[in-house]
């Protein structure tokens, strides 16, 4: 017995270090015999590269058949497996039926289980899709007796609009073929050379028309209702200016997707801002965002505790409800992330999030002149993160030339993702501006890059290429929402550490900055105050009011040094403390109020402070705009492993982009703050 064990490990040492135990079969290198536990035969290798090992000792009818690749399983004689590699094809043979051994009623069951399977499998194709039908004429039905029962209240704008987007989704994935051919006409008109001067004529014709109308709706609506807002005109000259300064090669730039990328945002402006029915759309669907996202306070109130009750000394006893608010960031808002990564990923599984994703590439590729692979990552990075939305353009990440490469980079740092979008809006930052922005900064990312790092290389990825976009590989819908939840805990770990440390490390530098202003007589030096100062000029560039520079600077340092959970954290407080401002104005007057340093202070409310004062409401939206994004320098890391993962043969041309576009991303965010 003795010798056998150290045979055993010598074995294992010899074929990649596996550690060989009692119980355990465990697979050696290629060519080698498998050791069983005592009482079993080893078993070679076979010609095919697979193992035969018996899985309930030398009589048991069960075989395990593996297939021989780099890594391990270990496989016990009870038959339990334990996965060490999940790269490892497993095919487990099946017992034969045998009709003699089997009583009568069980003999008659399978019988007939086997002629409803043979019926399935031969008709699959009828059946599903006459349950398809089926399925949506019984909701056409409802649809249309309940738009006759009851029309105009809220639940019935949302029905009505959740059937428009599932007929828009299932239109496009039944007709595309038709749609192709149909386009086909408009493709030839785009790419034939006989008509390029028709289409340099059309080129010209629709910068000049663009033109003619931005600048005169930019006369109407901000000229002569709010002159002073044109000061973000200014902003935005100067950082393309900046931007063309410091280009890669600026004699290279395309100035085609750069101006269709700033129409794109500014129209988009004008219809959210500017009109009545675009804000109050956007301002419904950020309420049922909101009111969708506070779903998951039923499985944090129950996992975490929903009521507390407390029994003082000499006095009654009370209950708190809604206990789980109490530690607010850890147990209301991470399980936001849980419960919208989990929705994200069943809606990947359906084809959802594809289609979409895919529409609002091929139409920004369309308006842009971008390649198919960085026009599907900026509509990706409006739903998801930074390291989800490469995964759907993965089998183009190797092939990509510098410049696409930085495009992907910059559109996940101009953008945040659906699942911390809910943690914003938990924090009280306005779930319509915060939507409007990661949808208005795609296409200012996807312009922003293409002028500090143009086009230098001949792209190889063609439109037809849409179709190669990332698959789920999950088999059912169950399966797709454990995942999506298990997800969760990855990302849930990164904020919460990174918050740690990030709040951790700038308390530290500011008491050290604080130490060593103290020794040269400048009190409360801190990063904010140094931030304030030295970002001064890109807060005012972007429209904030002149009173609100310095908190909207302060801000985006913030966001740029450590993340935005912090910056947004610090807005969500300003917003509270203009709300109570005013509440507190309506009851006792302006005149009653002073200022201790930068905090403000209630006097008729025992001298309540509001801690760093407040902002104009403006400014709070240029503030929400100019933060919605990943861009900061923990991102780049994050980032970085990503795409290196992804495609390991491009880490080197990754590495030299990613300060430029971490910059370019915070460029983009500016942008869209300036617009907004």
């Amino acid at each position: 017995m003795h010798h056998t064990m150290d045979s055993r490990k010598e074995v294992g040492q010899e074929n990649h270090g596996y550690e060989i135990n009692e119980t355990a079969l465990q697979i050696l290198g290629d060519g080698q015999k498998v050791v069983h536990p005592v009482g079993q035969k080893d078993g070679d290798l076979q010609s095919d590269g697979k193992v035969i090992v018996m899985a309930g000792g030398d009589n048991s009818p069960h075989t395990t058949v593996l297939s021989e690749k780099e890594g391990k399983r270990s496989y016990f004689p009870n038959g339990d497996v334990i996965d060490q590699n999940t790269d490892r094809d497993l095919v487990l043979e099946k017992k034969e039926f045998d009709p003699d051994n089997c009583n009568f009623c069980a003999r008659g069951i399978m019988l007939v289980q086997r002629e409803i399977f043979d019926f399935y499998q031969d008709r699959m194709a009828q059946i599903w899709t006459s349950i398809g039908i089926g399925a949506l004429l019984a909701f056409f039905a409802y649809f249309a007796y309940a738009m006759y029962y009851r029309f105009g209240d809220e639940g019935s704008i949302r029905l009505l609009v959740c059937t428009l987007l599932g007929v828009l989704i299932l239109s496009q994935y039944c007709l595309r073929r038709h749609l192709v051919r149909l386009l086909a006409p408009v493709n030839n008109f785009l790419t034939n050379p006989k008509y390029e001067k028709i289409r340099q004529v059309t080129r010209w014709s629709l910068y000049v028309i663009n033109t003619v109308v931005t600048v005169t709706l930019i006369i109407v609506l901000v000229a002569l209702d709010t002159p002073k807002n044109l000061l973000s005109l200014a902003g935005l000259a100067a950082f393309i200016i900046i931007c063309v300064v410091t280009s890669y090669s600026p004699a290279m730039i395309d100035w085609h997707p750069v101006f269709w990328g700033f129409a794109i945002q500014f129209y988009f402006a004008i219809i959210i801002l500017k009109t009545r029915w675009g804000y109050e759309s956007f301002k419904w669907l950020g309420d049922r965002i909101s009111e969708f996202l506070s779903y998951s306070n039923a499985g944090a109130s129950f996992v975490f505790g929903d009521s507390v009750t407390f029994y003082p000394v000499n006095a009654p006893e009370f209950t708190i409800t809604g206990a789980y608010r109490l530690h607010f960031f850890a147990f209301t808002i991470m399980p936001i992330i849980t419960f919208f990564s989990t929705v994200i990923a069943i809606l990947y599984y359906l084809g959802v999030m594809q289609t979409i994703t895919k529409v609002i590439g091929m139409f920004l590729s369309f308006c842009l002149g971008t390649t198919p692979a960085e026009s599907l990552n900026a509509a990706g990075n409006i739903f998801v993160s930074m390291t989800e939305s490469p995964m759907m353009i993965r089998p183009f990440l190797s092939k990509m030339t510098s410049s696409e490469l930085h495009a992907v980079m910059v559109g996940g740092f101009a953008t945040i993702a659906g699942g911390v979008l809910g943690v914003y809006i938990g924090f009280g930052v306005p779930a319509d501006h915060l939507l409007s922005a990661s949808v208005m900064s795609a296409p200012a990312a996807l312009a922003i890059s293409k002028i500090t790092y143009p086009e230098i290389e001949i792209p190889v990825i063609r439109p037809e290429d849409y179709d190669k976009m990332e698959k789920t590989t999950e088999g059912n819908v169950i399966e797709a929402a454990c995942n999506g939840a298990i997800a969760s805990a990855k990302i849930i770990a990164s904020v919460v550490v990174n918050v740690i440390a990030f709040l951790s490390l700038l308390n530290f530098l500011n008491a050290t900055l604080t130490w060593f202003g103290d020794r040269v007589g400048l009190q409360n030096l801190s990063f904010e105050l140094i931030c304030s100062y030295v970002l001064y000029p890109a807060a005012l560039f972007m429209g904030t009011e002149p009173d609100d520079c310095r908190q909207v600077a302060e801000l985006v340092g913030i966001k740029t040094f450590t993340n935005e959970f912090i910056a947004y954290q610090k807005l969500s407080v300003l917003i509270k403390n203009r709300e109570k401002y005013n509440e507190y104005v309506s009851i006792y007057g302006p005149n009653t109020t002073h200022m201790e340093g930068d905090d403000l202070v209630l006097d008729l409310q025992n001298g309540t402070k509001l801690i760093k004062g407040i902002m104009s409401h403006r400014s709070e939206i240029i503030a929400t705009y100019a933060l919605c994004g990943f861009s900061n320098f923990g991102s780049m890391g994050i980032l970085l492993g990503t795409l290196s993962a992804l495609a390991p043969s491009r880490r080197p041309t990754m590495a030299k982009l990613i300060l430029r576009a971490m910059i370019t991303g915070n460029i983009a965010c500016f942008f869209t703050a300036c617009i907004a």
